[in-house]
């Protein structure tokens, strides 16, 4: 299991939307199970990705739980501004 905090530049909008992409069926495949407003867990593969999402001080911060899914999540969070 995987525990990760990044910060980026982007809105928070904009994040859930990457989120959706690169983790969800259009991405890697996986479904989406739960969906908040600042939260999100996609499941799959035997594992599952949730993401915590909140603006903080012109940023957005995203905190990463996964299990199965590390390389991935590592990949998404290289990939931010």
């Amino acid at each position: 299991m995987l525990r990760l905090e990044v910060m980026t530049k982007w809105p928070r909008e904009r994040v859930v939307e990457a989120l959706k992409g690169f983790f969800g069926k259009e991405g890697l495949g996986l479904e989406i199970t739960a969906e908040t407003s600042e939260c999100l867990t996609f499941e799959g593969g035997g594992g599952f990705v949730t993401a915590n999402v909140c603006s903080h001080d012109n940023h957005t911060r995203i905190d990463f739980q996964t299990q199965e899914w590390d390389y991935q999540v590592r990949k998404f969070s290289s990939s931010l501004p």
